[in-house]
């Protein structure tokens, strides 16, 4: 490990073992406007692998526009979840 790698790992173990109204943080601004927050941007889901059996045309035109056609058979699986979930809601479920 070299000298800058230690001294960091130093100021991080110091870090931990501070108190929490003892942190400076002045040089670094508050956060009040959330506004342009994006809520989810980072949050991936686990990914399940599996089989599944789909008509040759439909897997052809999935195929068909480009590349990543798994990604598509999610995202309108997902569509349509959301679709139910939504109703489902409207309708007091």
């Amino acid at each position: 490990m070299n000298k800058a790698a230690k001294a960091k790992g130093k100021g991080i173990l110091a870090l931990v073992h501070k108190k929490s109204q003892d942190i400076d943080l002045s040089d670094i601004p508050e956060v009040t406007d959330w506004s342009k927050a994006v809520v989810g941007k980072f949050y991936r889901p686990i990914k399940k692998s599996l089989t599944i059996r789909i008509d040759a045309d439909v897997l052809a035109w999935l195929k068909g526009q480009g590349k990543g056609y798994q990604t598509k058979i999610n995202g309108i699986l997902r569509e349509a979840m959301g679709g139910v979930n939504q109703r489902a809601s409207k309708s007091g479920r």
